[in-house]
């Protein structure tokens, strides 16, 4: 069977969707899986990538895809199932027939339902949540309204357009002091903190939204929630069934703000990822309740990584994310690993539920 990785991508987490890929072509099953290594340039170019784990490594040089002048070609229609490559000299070369896709893609242009449609079109079936819960995951402001109408708590939130943004200004404190500082001010659709700026007074309120604003032209206001930062793991479930959800992991901060873009890839000081978590079963059966729940609410397939805030108030959802990374230090796999699923066994999963998704 064959496996076609792509991973790489147009957004600003490309090298988080390298180091994923790393991680997945060391550990997936070679005497099952043929893999193809499609890495996709920040510029998109589909490029036939060296299978070498080592390459894409995370490190404090953050990998990144080499445009290296091949260029992978998806079939002429539904038709067919292969795929082709041509090189740097104009020679087209078969590389077989793909079974499975596999896009470990992050943020736009990947993770947002865009390569997603593109692999309906041409009929491959592939790994992960479909065009709709894939676009609805990637906005925080829908995933939001989605969760609410579902009736799942998520916190209070203000969603400003980089149109509006000057016709609101006057106004903007006022408007936002139901919320109370401080505030998360974040991008609707960008991923790994990316963006994402605590602001505890007005006075930071113009540069957050700069911030958020260069990543996006939608952004989000939330309301700072106290209590802990848990996360769980899903896995769809097999021939209909119910989601499957791991244990909680917790992110516990000792020493900055947030678990920012820093201390989840670059192994930076101040935070302690602590999995499992210590949940009563109670805490524990009913987060995953939710994180199921939530699953089903966005229309999700494959994985996700639900994110919570356990309040005095119970369980709140920050986020559902349709590919979150899985690095040798993210959350997604230590989850599962701690509920006696191994690294390949999930990668082997994963893409069993990607053959076996009916689209």
């Amino acid at each position: 069977m064959t496996v076609a990785l792509l991973f790489g991508g147009r957004s600003s987490e490309h090298s988080i969707s390298c180091a994923t890929a790393s991680g997945v072509l060391g550990a997936i099953d070679r005497e099952r899986y043929d893999v193809i290594p499609v890495g996709i340039t920040r510029e998109g170019a589909f490029t036939l990538q060296p299978d070498d784990p080592a390459r894409f490594a995370l490190s404090s040089d953050l990998p990144e895809v080499i445009d290296n002048g091949t260029r992978v070609r998806l079939p002429d229609s539904a038709a067919s199932s292969e795929w082709t490559v041509t090189d740097a000299a104009g020679a087209t070369t078969s590389l077989g027939t793909v079974d499975v896709a596999f896009p470990i893609l992050h943020g736009p242009f990947g993770e947002d339902g865009t390569v997603q449609g593109m692999l309906e079109l041409f009929g491959i079936p592939y790994v992960g949540a479909g065009v709709l819960a894939s676009a609805a995951g990637m906005d925080k402001h829908f995933t939001k309204s989605l969760l609410q109408h579902a009736g799942i708590p998520v916190a209070d939130w203000v969603t400003i357009t980089a149109d509006e943004r000057e016709s609101r200004r006057p106004g903007l404190v006022e408007e936002l002091e139901p919320l109370g500082w401080p505030l998360f001010v974040k991008p609707a659709r960008a991923g790994s903190s990316v963006g994402v700026t605590r602001v505890a007074a007005p006075e930071g309120l113009d540069a957050a939204l700069d911030a958020a604003f260069a990543e996006d032209s939608r952004v989000l206001v939330e309301r700072a929630l106290v209590g802990r930062e848990v996360e769980c793991a899903v896995l769809a479930g097999r021939n209909g069934g119910a989601p499957r959800v791991s244990v909680a992991g917790e992110i516990v901060v000792t020493g900055r703000d947030f678990y920012d873009f820093e201390a989840k890839y670059l192994d930076a000081p101040g935070i302690e990822l602590v999995c499992p978590a210590v949940l009563s079963d109670a805490e524990l059966a009913e987060m995953r309740r939710v994180a199921a729940a939530a699953f089903d609410a966005i229309g999700g397939a494959g994985l996700a990584r639900v994110d919570f805030f356990l309040t005095d108030d119970g369980f709140v959802v920050n986020e559902v994310n349709t590919m979150p990374g899985f690095t040798p230090i993210s959350m997604f796999p230590k989850c599962w690993i701690a509920s006696g699923v191994s690294y390949p066994e999930l990668i082997d999963e994963l893409i069993t539920l990607g053959l076996e998704t009916a689209r």
